[in-house]
């Protein structure tokens, strides 16, 4: 199981012990809900990132605004809802910065973030960045594609692609068919760039290749939150016909068999 799946199950043990009833055998013992112990905030980055200077500082100016931004409402729900203060309620925010693949010029980042702020069970909100460490900069895999128009060959493909192998992945995982055949969860995914999932460069066999583009849904993107995380990966063959000069350089080889099972359920 990898390292995000063990961490969501930990925070979901945390929002169950915050609703047992009180007087339970298993109930938790409260203590004074202060504007110094509500809420703990923290912003992690991996060793790789953090050897990485102008990455790591681009990150971490971007996770100082989230944690400053998550204080504030911190502050404020503790000021104004009283069920907070009387029952002992307690937040956790962490946000961590993952290096997925590091392939050439580019390196992907899985930003995760864990927020458990005392409703029925913690989130996982999941993103990407894909870093340009020629440029110093974040961009986009518009230009590996020949083409990338909303509603276009490129993007109708790929949002086929990821439907399929969504579909799928919920029958290895002996999801109900009903559930399978529910339009209602795949909806969002849709032939826009933007509208595909958060993306990475998948590693590969082939030293300076990428194997594909892999895309990361968190709970309740593309199936109940029971359902958890879906790692999603197209191999670049699947879609090789669209490629640009660019792309066709930069993609070969096949994914590892470490990554197939970093992402494992």
């Amino acid at each position: 199981m990898s390292d995000r799946l063990v961490r969501l199950a930990a925070l979901s043990l945390i929002g169950l012990a915050t609703f047992l009833p009180a007087g339970s055998a298993d109930a938790q013992p409260k203590r004074a809900v202060t504007s110094s112990n509500f809420a703990e905030i923290k912003v992690s980055l991996d060793e790789t990132i953090k050897g990485l200077p102008k990455l790591a500082a681009d990150c971490r100016r971007e996770g100082d605004r989230w944690a400053a931004k998550w204080r504030k409402d911190a502050a404020k729900a503790l000021r104004e809802e009283a069920y907070i203060r009387e029952n002992g309620v307690h937040w956790a925010l962490e946000r961590e910065y993952e290096a997925a693949s590091v392939i050439g010029r580019y390196v992907s980042v899985l930003r995760s973030d864990y927020l458990n702020t005392g409703g029925a069970h913690p989130n996982t909100q999941i993103d990407t960045v894909l870093w340009d460490g020629a440029q110093n900069k974040r961009v986009s895999i518009r230009p590996l594609f020949a083409e990338a128009a909303d509603g276009g060959a490129t993007m109708t493909a790929l949002a086929a692609l990821l439907r399929t192998a969504i579909n799928a992945e919920k029958k290895k995982r002996g999801i109900p068919q009903e559930s399978i055949d529910d339009p209602e969860w795949l909806k969002g995914i849709e032939p826009r760039l933007l509208a595909l999932g958060p993306v990475t460069l998948t590693p590969s066999t082939e030293p300076g290749k990428s194997a594909g583009l892999t895309f990361h849904y968190q709970p309740y993107a593309v199936g109940p939150y029971v359902e958890g995380i879906y790692t999603i990966a197209l191999p670049w063959q699947d879609f090789a016909v669209h490629l640009s000069d660019q792309g066709r350089a930069l993609f070969g080889g096949e994914r590892p068999a470490d990554d197939v099972k970093k992402y494992e359920p």
